[in-house]
């Protein structure tokens, strides 16, 4: 055991960081990969999750590629402020969670290099589009179907995973009254009523659990879990500490039933669950070829994600069981599926048979490693603890005009 972590970690930890020097420099521009050896796009998405661990590392030449891939995303930015999903290419448009998670991304980045004002002109313009994304001119923001990372995934309106992205760059970003109203107004409606008063906004609190379900807009909603976002809810500060707690336990209780009826055979939970059936009302023909229950977004085990629990778990406060999972997670990165490596940080893994499925040495498995280790080895959350429990003491809103 070294540094006081186990072995494991401290090796997975070191294959993370080569990984991530692999695939610093791609066919595009001089810009980094997003996995080893395929994808070889800077997927936006991908780069800016993966900022986490990279700025939790320091790492200079890791610090040099992040900003070319900010700086090339601030280049190819729409004029309305959109940013594209691919960091080369201004033409591939769409998501809706790229541009939060560029100003996410530059938020962090600003904090670690000290330059308050990078990239300001990108930022004013990406938070103009963003406020042009809530459907009643709020907060909240909706989205398409497909248009978060979950390519294959139904997500329709209000998705938690997008708002609490929205919710972190108001807090990292100093919008604190704003991001105040955007906590009342996921907590205030249960998404299982059939009717509602005009003046309440759609939440995503569900009546009776601790959890927020996955999506709503009018009428239409989705209770399923969503193990991302309701991550995200805890580490940002979203759910509150007594929320966050039973939220954890519930976790834990619900992956031991899965189990048990064999539906789960890895120690970390899936991205996704219940699993979508094909009897179930919200199963889409085409989750037949590529979103089979316990698969991909539907239930699959996602490395990145539980990097995401295992930082929760040091937020909720639950050290030790931070500890279990963050060994279990460098176990579960050993296994590469097409490469001769000691550890695969493979894309994701099959939820019932845990195998891998994806591609190895992916950019935001190695970093979202990096970050968990580094949360359970400090026993706190670089960047997110000084957002959780609203430490400025002014309030202020985003501008309508900038």
């Amino acid at each position: 055991m070294a540094d006081g972590l186990p072995e494991i970690v401290c090796a997975a930890r070191a294959a993370a960081l080569k990984a991530l020097h692999h695939s610093a420099r791609g066919p595009f521009q001089g810009l980094p990969r997003t996995a080893g050896w395929g994808y070889p796009e800077p997927y936006t998405r991908d780069w800016m999750l993966a900022s986490l661990g990279i700025l939790a590392t320091e790492d200079e030449k890791l610090l040099a590629v992040l900003r070319r891939v900010l700086e090339s995303l601030a280049e190819n930015q729409t004029s309305r402020g959109h940013i594209p999903s691919l960091a080369h290419n201004p033409g591939d448009l769409g998501a809706s969670d790229t541009t939060p998670l560029f100003l996410i991304g530059v938020a962090l980045y600003r904090r670690v290099v000290g330059e308050d004002d990078f990239l300001q002109p990108a930022v004013e313009k990406a938070l103009t589009w963003m406020r042009y994304q809530s459907p009643d001119d709020l907060i909240m923001v909706a989205q398409e179907p497909t248009s978060d990372w979950r390519d294959e995934q139904w997500v329709l309106g209000y998705g938690l995973y997008v708002n609490t992205l929205v919710y972190t760059y108001l807090r990292l970003l100093g919008f604190n009254e704003d991001a105040d109203e955007l906590r009342k107004m996921m907590h205030r409606f249960d998404v299982r009523a059939q009717s509602k008063h005009r003046h309440i906004h759609e939440g995503l609190a569900v009546r009776h659990k601790p959890y927020y379900a996955m999506w709503s807009y009018k009428v239409h909603n989705s209770e399923r879990f969503d193990l991302l976002g309701n991550c995200l809810a805890i580490l940002s500060g979203m759910a509150s500490p007594s929320r966050a707690a039973d939220l954890v336990s519930w976790i834990e209780a619900e992956c031991d039933a899965l189990r048990s009826d064999g539906k789960l055979a890895l120690p970390l939970p899936p991205c996704l669950f219940p699993y979508v059936q094909p009897v179930d009302p919200d199963w889409r023909p085409r989750y037949e070829q590529f979103n089979q229950p316990g698969t991909y977004h539907n239930g699959g085990v996602w490395p990145f994600i539980c990097g995401f629990y295992v930082a929760a778990l040091v937020a909720a406060g639950r050290l030790r069981l931070a500890r279990t999972r963050l060994e279990q997670l460098a176990q579960l990165v050993k296994p590469a599926r097409n490469h001769d490596v000691d550890f695969g940080f493979n894309e994701w893994f099959d939820a019932q048979t845990g195998q891998p499925q994806g591609q190895d040495w992916q950019v935001w498995s190695a970093s979202m490693f990096l970050y968990a280790t580094a949360c359970v080895e400090r026993g706190s959350t670089p960047f997110f603890d000084e957002i959780r429990g609203d430490p400025w003491k002014s309030s202020s809103k985003i501008p309508t005009k900038m």
